[in-house]
């Protein structure tokens, strides 16, 4: 069986490569419907009456899917960017192709460390509901991950501020 410590390293690389093709402009559009999901998260959970009081009496199975079908909901609709040929430029040298091909690797990185890393955040915190998935053997290593995971690296106050940030940098930017 591996280790889902290694699995988690392997999903940043595949989001990585992923990033990499797509391109930096794309990534950041999806870090931003990322950090967007986180951002709901936490609004949701703390201000709206019962909510969470209604997740947590729900199965942990049922916990995780709702939250994960969230999260992956956004994910799916930060991919599906339009093109942004005109802002990247249509007529990029080499120099600009390699630079996009690795900043697009670096964010595709970070997109991997959000979406997957919430996923183990959210496994780890119900005990790894799902029959076959047992929690790790050395529960001090996994420890040692579970406190850069984005649900509790990126919480409340600092998710605030990252979306702020995220929509001027839209605004400016994009628009």
């Amino acid at each position: 069986m591996i280790e889902i410590n290694r699995v988690f390293w392997l999903f940043i690389l595949f989001f990585a490569v992923i990033g990499a093709l797509r391109g930096w402009a794309k990534e950041l559009l999806v870090i931003f419907s990322l950090l967007l999901a986180l951002f709901l998260n936490d609004i949701i959970e703390k201000y709206v009456p019962g909510f969470s009081g209604a997740l947590s009496a729900q199965d942990p199975k049922v916990q995780f899917w709702v939250r994960m079908s969230f999260f992956s909901a956004l994910a799916f609709f930060g991919y599906q960017t339009p093109n942004l040929s005109s802002f990247v430029g249509s007529k990029a040298v080499a120099r600009d192709r390699l630079q996009s091909f690795l900043l697009g690797f670096f964010m595709g990185g970070i997109n991997g460390w959000l979406f997957i890393g919430t996923l183990w955040y959210y496994l780890h915190f119900l005990n790894y509901p799902f029959e076959g998935m047992s929690p790790p053997s050395d529960p001090a290593s996994v420890e040692r991950y579970i406190q850069y995971l984005p649900p509790l690296f990126v919480s409340s106050p600092s998710i605030y501020f990252a979306v702020g940030i995220a929509f001027v940098f839209v605004i400016i930017v994009f628009i």
